[in-house]
């Protein structure tokens, strides 16, 4: 280790690269997050992004040579990710995804940020247990948001899917968490009152009136992890209902945050030196038009 800015113990400096790959990876705004992280903290490190395929995700990690430190990996990504990496935190390992791969001498480590980037968006809305929750949508997403959920004390997780089958996995992995996870369909009216809903929707995903309104009315507060179509139909109905609801904005900065924590220090539960000086030139960065 030697000593980064202030305070700051960094593991390998001497590799500075890192870049987020994914396909499409145009829209990311990890360049952006994660420029403002290192400038705050004095790292002269580059993180750029790159347009990688899971066919192509293979051979671009083995040419990769000593300078890099790292990755983030977004769609579809994280499942290959998870294969390629040696060892992984607790997050990855029960949701099958890593989106941070750490590059060391005894191969790469893989975690999950998605998680805790959730849990410390609800955090900021002063939501910081629940006893139950929906999730709207089943993809890979929702693993993430349910683990996350499981880490606020959810013990009941109602989960809106047009297909019935796609929630079984989450209902087993419902039931290693300790979680009673219950499939309801897309176009049920009548839906029992939730202090939370978490949207994994893409934000092009079709919703009726009927069925924003019906989530809406019964939802409490709305995270939904889009952020790039705002707002969504979701959120919209939210308004209309008088009810909370946030972007998936805070989520993308607390992930990555946890993500900066680990590139730095090799540890998503180390602070950082200044984080929260770090966290502000973070904010201010997301609040700029993507470049």
């Amino acid at each position: 280790m030697v000593l980064g800015a202030p305070g700051l113990r960094v593991l390998n400096a001497d590799a500075s690269r890192l870049e987020v790959w994914g396909d499409p990876i145009s829209h990311s705004r990890s360049p952006q997050l994660h420029a403002a992280a290192y400038g705050a903290l004095g790292l002269d490190w580059t993180y750029g992004r790159r347009r990688v395929n899971e066919t192509e995700f293979a051979g671009e990690l083995a040419g990769l040579d000593d300078r890099w430190r790292g990755l983030s990996l977004t769609m579809p990504l994280k499942g290959a990710a998870f294969a390629a990496t040696r060892t992984r935190d607790r997050p990855a390992e029960l949701t099958g995804a890593v989106n941070t791969l750490l590059r060391g001498s005894d191969g790469p480590r893989g975690f999950n940020t998605d998680v805790g980037g959730i849990v410390r968006s609800l955090a900021e809305q002063g939501v910081t247990a629940v006893g139950g929750a929906r999730l709207v949508g089943a993809g890979a997403t929702a693993t993430s948001a349910l683990v996350a959920l499981a880490e606020m004390g959810a013990r009941s997780v109602d989960v809106v899917a047009r297909r019935p089958a796609a929630v079984r996995p989450l209902a087993a992995l419902g039931t290693r968490l300790g979680i009673e996870v219950t499939a309801t369909p897309f176009e049920a009216s009548a839906l029992h009152d939730v202090p939370v809903t978490i949207a994994t929707l893409p934000g092009d995903a079709p919703v009726t009136d009927a069925v924003a309104h019906a989530l809406a009315r019964s939802g409490g507060l709305l995270l939904d992890v889009v952020y790039g179509h705002w707002p969504t139909v979701l959120a919209a109905a939210w308004e209309r209902a008088d009810r909370p609801a946030v972007s998936g904005l805070g989520m993308l900065l607390h992930q990555a945050l946890l993500q900066v924590r680990i590139f730095a220090t090799g540890d998503a539960g180390t602070p950082l030196a200044a984080e929260d000086d770090v966290l502000a030139a973070m904010r201010e960065a997301l609040a700029r038009p993507l470049t």
